[in-house]
């Protein structure tokens, strides 16, 4: 059994260009399904989040139309209603990565408020990074990336990534909105080589140790690619997964 440590953002709200807060927290989908995939496969999954604050799921994702139906709704919240490890999360100041054999950012726009700024996020995913161990991130997980930059420099400058694109920000109508984009972001200030697959389809990009995911719908491809890698590495948890990148055709659009 691998121990999985999930970083949640403990935002509640995104203030917006015109200093409006905009209600958020972390998307359902992008932790129910991972987290429901590696518990069923046997693992263990342990939540850290900023000062150990409970993590608030944004309620948009729960909406029938967000998930794909009334009852896809009512299994995600099923899911999130058993997850006690949601209602226990440590604070990430007092991490000790080497008790995890994995570590896996969901998105939501609350990364965007807390887990970009947050200094002790940047530690951990500098020296997950680092130590070769499986580091997988989705959507707007990604900004947490930004806070691991030490006078300016980060140590994703050069990796092939993806999330939430530009182009989707603007189909839920929020890019003219924002002070930041996270595409633009990641390629400007964090240096990466930004890779994109069609709006709202699973897509993944895989470089060494990380492996990211473009939106919503991403989530169950990294948590399969995430069972992969575990059962690859065994007892060896120091060899690190093969470069790739991967699209998938999807499901309905988040």
């Amino acid at each position: 059994m691998a121990k999985i440590l999930f970083i949640v953002s403990g935002a509640t709200y995104w203030v917006l260009k015109d200093g409006t807060r905009y209600a958020t927290g972390y998307w359902a989908e992008e932790f129910a399904r991972p987290y429901k995939i590696l518990t069923d496969a046997g693992h263990e999954v342990v939540v850290g989040t900023p000062k150990g604050v409970t993590p608030n799921v944004d309620m948009m994702s729960l909406r029938p139309e967000m998930t794909g139906g009334v009852q896809a709704a009512l299994d995600l919240e099923a899911i999130i209603r058993s997850a006690e490890a949601m209602r226990r999360p440590l604070a990430l100041s007092d991490v000790r990565l080497e008790d995890y054999d994995g570590v896996y950012l969901p998105g939501g726009h609350g990364p965007m408020a807390d887990l970009a700024f947050d200094a002790d996020v940047g530690r951990l995913l500098t020296a997950q990074l680092a130590s070769g161990n499986p580091l997988f991130i989705v959507c707007h997980g990604p900004a947490a990336m930004l806070a691991t930059r030490i006078h300016g420099v980060s140590p994703f400058k050069g990796y092939r990534v993806t999330g939430f694109t530009n182009a989707e920000e603007e189909a839920v109508g929020l890019a003219s909105k924002v002070t930041w984009l996270l595409e633009t972001d990641l390629k400007e200030k964090v240096g990466v080589n930004f890779s994109r697959g069609e709006i709202w389809k699973p897509y993944m990009v895989e470089d060494r140790n990380l492996v990211t995911g473009q939106n919503p719908a991403s989530a169950e491809v990294l948590a399969k690619r995430l069972l992969e890698v575990l059962k690859s590495r065994g007892a060896d948890v120091k060899s690190a997964p093969r470069k790739q990148d991967q699209g998938a055709r999807a499901s309905a659009p988040h």
